[in-house]
């Protein structure tokens, strides 16, 4: 049984940001970065812990053929995906685990 995955609200102008970059950078461009990191999703979803272990309990995957990397939590009952980053950027921008 595979864990439910949910986005925190930065995920979403993460993309969009990145998807006009490469946009703007050559036509079709946006898309296949769109499909990668979607392919990086699948990857995290079906094998979560296979992912390395960056910082306390959050885990970074990075995407094929971009230099970004998804940065994402495990818990118990679901998969918490943090950020989409570009991999020469401060890791320190995207949200730590929050205390329950």
């Amino acid at each position: 049984m595979t864990l439910p995955v949910v986005y925190r609200r930065r995920v979403q102008s993460d993309l969009a940001a990145v998807f006009d970059w490469y946009e703007e950078h050559g036509s079709g461009l946006g898309e296949q970065f769109l499909s990668s990191v979607c392919s990086t999703f699948k990857s995290i979803e079906d094998f979560p812990e296979m992912f390395a272990v960056v910082h306390g309990s959050v885990r970074r995957a990075t995407v094929v053929r971009f230099p970004f990397a998804v940065f994402y939590l495990v818990e118990a009952s679901r998969i918490v995906i943090l950020r989409v980053l570009h991999t020469s950027r401060d890791p320190r921008i995207w949200p730590h685990a929050r205390k329950k």
